[in-house]
């Protein structure tokens, strides 16, 4: 196997057929592994003997909080046995298909409203979904693998939203003895002629999905594959699997989140999330409002404001700002909106760091970090920045000082706020990516009426 994995700590729930595979996989490539099911951990005694010291039997909550990364391989029914909660911040590696024999009947997997994926992660909404080892029996995850590079090594599908998840499921598979094949994103990758990879927007640009694969880094771009990058059109796509007699060949696209398929956002957090009363201020600090939950509002939003003092204009005000540590809206004219920088200490570069691609230099003033990764100060370059999956990307001039990748937009973007991905294009590439920490307006305070 040419990947070889740091050990680390993976939960199992279920110890069926696949679940005990795994278990084996697991602790051969020298990882531990906290097992559980639903008839306790003395159930597991003879397994547990069989897999050594790195195996521990537990309850399905130890198993869920042994580690970031936990399997959940129960019949498909069940999963809603486990509290919802419970998997939050995890990935989950979902194993399960769709049996109503065994399952039960489900109405919206009936109906194909849903898919197997869709409805684990509904359930699971605060934990990372990624789905594999559906596709393989049990025996066949030792029987069938194989070194990387032999040329008939089998490959395991492997599928989910976060990029960077299922980039580190896809190591995993390949650790264990399989070629880790990903679908659904549309991007592209490109290889030089020294090997390094470069992550490129798909052909198709009206489904490039490479903004939200800009978390990727060079270790993480090394496993991942985007086989629909290249296609020209869905459409392509559609024909293809209607000719391989798939039933999701005509399925509509989703629009909406896919864990909250009623669109109720709002009601959404409002379960998850008690909602908090607190102060809806001007740009000053001065208080014209209160609100019922700060998470109920958006960066942009006009309406549902119920503000109790008047614009010094009479204009309109709008959301500039949402503070969770305060608990406070912070309302302003339509023109405040317009942000001309971004900033973000969270950065991370998507294949080779801007130095040594070519694209700028270290800051002479700085010198170079004195971590492995690129320098800590970067002289500006021209560049594209994206702030929405689905926005246009306008054009900036990047840099990074006092530790912050630093973004000046030259036309302002409306409704930017903290929180949000800011993915930096050269061209097609994907240079980089930061989670915006604090913003500039294109319009000081003074300016405009507060």
């Amino acid at each position: 196997m040419t990947t070889s994995l740091p050990p680390q700590t993976i939960g199992i729930i279920g110890s069926g057929n696949i679940g005990g595979a795994l278990a084996r996989a697991f602790t051969r490539a020298g990882h531990r592994v906290v097992i559980a099911n639903s008839r306790g951990p003395a159930s597991l005694a003879p397994l547990i003997a069989e897999l050594g010291e790195l195996a521990t039997a537990g309850t399905v909550e130890q198993a869920a909080q042994a580690g970031d990364l936990v399997v959940v391989t129960i019949p498909l029914g069940a999963v809603t046995s486990i509290p919802s909660t419970l998997l939050d911040g995890r990935i989950v590696i979902d194993t399960n298909n769709y049996y109503p024999a065994r399952d039960g009947h489900i109405a919206e997997l009936d109906d194909e409203s849903l898919t197997t994926a869709e409805f684990v992660a509904r359930h699971f909404a605060g934990a990372t979904v990624v789905k594999a080892f559906n596709h393989i029996p049990a025996l066949h995850i030792a029987e069938h693998a194989q070194a990387a590079g032999t040329p008939d090594r089998r490959a395991l599908m492997v599928y989910g939203e976060d990029a960077a998840a299922v980039a580190r499921v896809s190591a995993l598979i390949d650790e264990l003895g399989f070629d880790a094949v990903a679908t659904g994103h549309y991007a592209h990758i490109v290889t030089d002629a020294a090997g390094n990879r470069e992550l490129h927007r798909a052909s198709d640009e009206a489904k490039d999905q490479s903004y939200v694969l800009g978390v990727l880094t060079t270790e993480q771009l090394a496993h991942a594959m985007f086989p629909l990058g290249t296609t020209p059109s869905k459409a392509v796509v559609r024909a293809e699997a209607a000719a391989r007699g798939l039933t999701v060949a005509q399925k509509p696209d989703s629009h909406d989140i896919c864990f909250i398929p009623d669109g109720d956002t709002r009601g959404w957090l409002a379960d998850r999330i008690a909602p908090v009363e607190g102060a809806i201020v001007d740009r000053s600090g001065a208080v014209v409002g209160a609100h019922d939950g700060a998470t109920s509002f958006t960066v942009g939003q006009r309406r549902g404001l119920n503000l109790g003092v008047p614009a010094p204009d009479g204009r309109p005000r709008f959301v500039l700002e949402v503070r969770p540590r305060t608990n406070e809206v912070v309302v302003g004219p339509r023109e405040a909106l317009a942000i001309r920088e971004l900033a973000g200490r969270r950065f991370t570069w998507a294949g080779l760091d801007p130095v040594a691609s070519g694209i700028t230099r270290a800051d002479p003033a700085v010198g170079a970090a004195a971590g492995p990764d690129a320098p800590d100060a970067l002289l500006p370059f021209d560049c594209h920045v994206q702030v929405r999956a689905h926005a246009d990307p306008v054009p900036a001039v990047a840099r990074v000082a006092g530790g912050e990748l630093v973004v000046e937009i030259s036309e302002p973007l409306l409704g930017v706020a903290p929180g949000q991905t800011a993915v930096i294009y050269v061209g097609t590439r994907v240079l980089g990516q930061c989670t915006i920490d604090r913003t500039v307006s294109a319009v000081p305070v003074e300016s405009a009426a507060l």
